[in-house]
């Protein structure tokens, strides 16, 4: 039998699956990934604002842990994160300088996060 804390692992797995599918969806054909995930484009500032008070909410938490490795990993994705984004709009012609910035920041924080989680400070 398996135990809750197996079931959480293993159903966390498949919801991290379906949000990697779905993204690569989202990157190959955006039209149908916004069918796939039933986004309608003229609500998506509302849906990004949800997404920024959720990251926020994940950069307290990690915080709140207290765990440098957290807070390196969770850095890192959102500093790839960004510079995917200031790439994507530097494609287009578009401003791009604060996704980078954020970017890099973040990739920043990451990394001396993790030179404080291997002891360097």
């Amino acid at each position: 039998m398996i135990g809750a804390g197996g079931l959480s692992f293993g159903l966390a797995g498949a919801g991290g699956l379906v949000l990697g599918v779905l993204g690569l969806i989202c990157l190959r054909d955006p039209a149908a990934g916004l069918r796939l995930a039933t986004h309608r484009t003229e609500a998506l500032p509302t849906v990004m604002g949800n997404r920024y008070l959720a990251l926020a909410g994940l950069v307290a938490l990690a915080m709140l842990h207290g765990d440098l490795s957290v807070l390196a990993a969770l850095f890192a994705v959102l500093g790839l994160i960004g510079l995917h984004d200031a790439s994507i709009y530097a494609r287009a012609g578009h401003g791009w300088w604060r996704h980078a910035t954020s970017g890099c920041f973040s990739l920043g924080i990451a990394g001396l996060a993790w030179f404080a989680h291997a002891g360097g400070a």
